[in-house]
């Protein structure tokens, strides 16, 4: 993982992912978040983690890490607007019927 940050490789976490990437140090010094249940964790596997808790996901140019299941969906179709366009990540997230409101 070291060598694909290095290399300048988009790093992409979904839940407790953002640890491994933390134990690594790639998020040493950046903000990022977690799965709620890990967010203590998260502050402690690194050095100077801007733990972001009210985060659904966390975009810091390189990396981008997202808290929980569906804030992956979140993140991934952020990926679309960011790496394709905002029109096409609407198209996606009509296709999957994903609705960001919970219904609860």
């Amino acid at each position: 993982m070291r060598s694909h940050a290095a290399a300048g490789t988009l790093m992409t976490s979904v839940c407790t992912g953002s640890l491994v990437f933390a134990d690594a140090g790639l998020l040493d010094g950046r903000p990022a978040t977690t799965h709620w249940g890990a967010l203590d964790l998260l502050a402690t596997l690194g050095h100077e983690i801007d733990v972001r808790p009210d985060e659904r996901f966390v975009d810091d140019g390189q990396i981008i890490t997202a808290a929980g299941v569906s804030a992956g969906i979140d993140v991934a179709l952020h990926l679309v607007a960011r790496l394709h366009s905002p029109e096409r990540a609407a198209e996606v997230r009509r296709q999957i019927q994903y609705d960001p409101q919970p219904p609860a």
